[in-house]
């Protein structure tokens, strides 16, 4: 049987068009390659088979017919946990949820079927995709591939890790805090945070099964091996949502520059606020030198009109009131009334901010957007690192926020390994993530490629031309 591991959903997809594949067989390679090797990872906890294997056969019918479905017309692929799939157990880690079964997919979910994805199975997440690691009482613990003692991220953690193993050629992820940047860069694969908004995400949990609102900061995106999947991906995937979708049209604008010596490239590669382990930050300054030396225009300097502490703890604020949700009120009471300024105290006095405060905070993040405005005038992208360090050990202490994080020879507040998402996330703003080496123990290495509010193909672009130039996503020993 052909190796199709770490084929790309592009080129499965166009073998099966081409009858050099057949989606059952694509699809049957994986089911085995995942009960071989995936036991020691446990990044796939859900699969149907049998289902999987019935959609495979009537792709397969169709492609002998001269019909094809669309882009990805027979390729079989994993979603996050936390994305409703009709038919098949959705559980958001929850014990509540160990056996919800829903009846509609979620609109991500439906948009990829529609593009011809055949859903095969579910990959792992904390409980209701609230941490940065990949855990719960439901399936247990997703080891990264890399360093089974470390986590390969979360929220989307399984989603990273069965990317990282070959186990998928595509993922369905979720960012709110990080979800899914935080997992590329630890598992060493490509996700895409697209801007706020142009992806529906209806029918995600949490909240629970059946909510309409569509949470602040919150993005469902692709995740892959390639830019050009994620660039494919996105295209599916983005468009208005329920409630606009009867008017409203979504065309993103085109990339900004033809070639790679044309775009002018801000990096932000390090910051007193959160400092990075000194190799990461030698993997930072290469990656942009790589992109100097191939013509681009890069200035180490450039800033937005704002400091990094400032757009930190605005996004702070911002993702524990959008976290609140699910908190009742006699515990909202309880949380306003936390003393000091310990991080896990800081954190509860922000989940029960009264709206008053929240205007303020939302008004802090307008201005702070209208200053990447202005600062993408002269900008095309800005590089980042998504963390001061690779991939943690396993913590499962409680309170989450009561963590500490081992970053060289420091132990930081566990939330500080959040500090990177904010200038992207507290704003809308798309940031493609991909590996651009390891360090000396292994252990891969991401960036941050942030870009203008939907100009996501600029990232994207940028991503593809830079993954191009340091070699490609790694594999890890043993897959």
């Amino acid at each position: 049987m052909p190796e199709y591991a770490y084929s790309s959903a592009i080129a499965i997809a166009e073998k099966i068009r081409q009858g050099e594949a057949s989606s059952r067989e694509v699809l049957d390679y994986f089911l085995a390659r995942i009960a071989r090797l995936d036991k020691p990872i446990n990044s796939v906890v859900t699969v149907d088979a049998e289902r999987a294997r019935k959609d495979a056969d009537a792709a397969d019918a169709a492609r002998a017919r001269g019909e094809i479905s669309g882009p990805l017309h027979g390729v079989p692929m994993t979603v996050k946990d936390s994305f409703q799939t009709a038919g098949m157990r959705t559980t958001s880690g929850a014990p509540e949820l160990a056996e919800f079964i829903p009846q509609e997919d979620a609109w991500p979910v439906a948009r990829l079927r529609e593009a011809g994805a055949i859903i095969f199975g579910k990959t792992n997440l904390p409980i209701y995709a609230g941490d940065l690691q990949s855990y719960n009482e439901v399936f247990g613990t997703t080891n990264n591939p890399y360093d089974r003692s470390r986590t390969p991220g979360g929220s989307s953690g399984g989603s990273a890790a069965a990317l990282a193993c070959g186990f998928t050629p595509l993922e369905l992820g979720s960012d709110i805090g990080g979800s899914i940047r935080l997992p590329s860069h630890m598992s060493g694969v490509a996700g895409h945070k697209p801007s706020y908004g142009i992806v529906p995400a209806h029918g995600q949990i949490p909240g629970p099964p059946g909510t309409l609102t569509l949470s602040d900061l919150a993005v469902a995106g692709p995740m892959a091996r390639s830019v050009e999947d994620l660039e494919l991906a996105l295209s599916i995937l983005a468009g208005p949502n329920r409630w606009e979708h009867p008017a409203w049209r979504l065309e993103l604008p085109p990339v900004r520059r033809a070639v790679l010596g044309e775009y002018r490239v801000a990096a932000w590669l390090d910051d007193p606020a959160c400092r990075l382990e000194p190799e990461v930050r030698a993997l930072m300054e290469k990656a942009a030198a790589t992109l100097e030396a191939g013509g681009a225009r890069v200035d180490r300097n450039a800033r937005p009109e704002f400091s990094l502490e400032k757009v930190r703890d605005t996004f702070a604020a911002l993702l524990q009131a959008a976290l609140a949700g699910g908190v009742t009120r006699d515990r909202l009471e309880e949380y306003a009334n936390t003393p000091g300024d310990a991080p896990a105290a800081i954190t509860r006095q922000l989940m029960a901010m009264r709206h008053r405060e929240w205007l303020s905070y939302n008004e802090r993040r307008l201005q702070m957007r209208k200053c990447w405005e202005e600062f993408f005038t002269q900008w095309d992208v800005m590089l980042m690192p998504v963390m001061p360090c690779p991939a943690i050990a396993h913590d499962h202490a409680v309170p989450i926020a009561g963590r500490t994080a081992q970053v060289g020879d420091e132990h930081r507040p566990y939330f500080d390994l959040l500090t990177w998402m904010a200038p992207a996330g507290a704003c809308y703003l798309p940031a493609t993530v991909i590996p651009i080496g390891r360090v000396s123990n292994g252990l891969p290495v991401g960036i941050q490629i942030v870009g203008p509010y939907l100009e996501d193909r600029t990232t994207l672009d940028v991503a593809k031309r830079l993954l191009a130039m340091v070699g490609g996503c790694p594999r890890p020993a043993g897959f």
